[in-house]
């Protein structure tokens, strides 16, 4: 006859077999959405199953709570942090954000600059990643006193900051390089739009490659023919005439033959990054 303590341990290894089934497909379409390289997720739910089943096999046959699932107001980001040996002395370190982020909200985002204030609408149930990183990098006053590094005043017209190593007197061959020391996924690209970054969006910059996106952003002065690769962060709400006035004063042509544009003749100092 069947004891007791081997139909718990039975009853514990169907609950564990339908509990991953359900998580497995969780992650799944988690990746999907968020188009996020790497097994990282799944390895996690492995273990957390093997964890709770041999809780089940000793004795505790209450049957738990799924603490994994996300709810309806936030989503699980997946933060690559980059190994020591692709950091270089650009890279700033200033921690990882929650993995947990809410997608409920508008937030205004304010970049204070040397020429005035430029601020931005911020749609987290768009963005929850993205602006989850922003307020993290704010808090750790990642962009303070850094300069916008590059100006491309033919074609897709865009003033690009985020640069955390773009500081103080003159340019250097690195600006453009910087960043934090993790990538996090695209989100809300404009694949139905055209054109797809018109005037007043920012969005993020990335190096080509799926889940690069960093710290470096760029705001759009005019219609741009961009692929619809890059995040679309928010839309701009003032100081849209500052970063006008900086795209007459012309660039230095300085990336004119690798990226396109240059460093912007009229200096842009971002002194503080605020989130709220």
């Amino acid at each position: 006859m069947t004891s007791t303590r081997e139909r718990q341990r039975a009853a514990a290894r169907a609950r564990l077999e339908k509990e991953m089934a359900e998580r497995s497909a969780r992650a799944r379409k988690r990746r999907q959405t968020q188009a996020v390289v790497g097994g990282g997720v799944v390895l996690l739910l492995v273990v957390a199953g093997t964890v709770w089943l041999a809780s089940s096999l000793i004795g505790d046959d209450s049957g738990g709570t799924d603490t994994t699932a996300q709810s309806a107001d936030t989503v699980q980001c997946d933060w690559v942090e980059l190994p020591n040996g692709e950091r270089s002395p650009t890279t700033k370190d200033v921690g990882l954000p929650p993995v947990e982020q809410s997608k409920v909200g508008v937030q205004t985002m304010t970049i204070t600059t040397n020429l005035g204030p430029i601020t931005a609408r911020i749609d987290r149930s768009a963005v929850p990643c993205t602006a989850g990183s922003f307020i993290h990098l704010a808090e750790q006053n990642f962009f303070d006193n850094t300069k916008c590094h590059r100006l491309v005043t033919e074609g897709i017209k865009v003033l690009q900051c985020g640069d955390p190593s773009a500081t103080g007197k003159g340019w250097r061959d690195s600006d453009g390089t910087g960043g934090p020391s993790y990538r996090m996924a695209e989100e809300n690209l404009p694949t139905d739009k055209r054109p797809p970054y018109p005037a007043g969006v920012i969005a993020m910059a990335n190096s080509g490659q799926p889940a690069s996106s960093g710290s470096q952003f760029f705001i759009v002065y005019g219609d741009s023919p961009l692929d619809p690769n890059y995040t679309v962060l928010g839309t701009i709400t003032e100081g849209m005439d500052i970063v006008e006035d900086v795209a007459k004063a012309g660039d230095d042509g300085a990336f004119a033959q690798q990226a396109g544009g240059g460093h912007p003749k009229k200096e842009v100092v971002i002194t503080d990054l605020t989130m709220s």
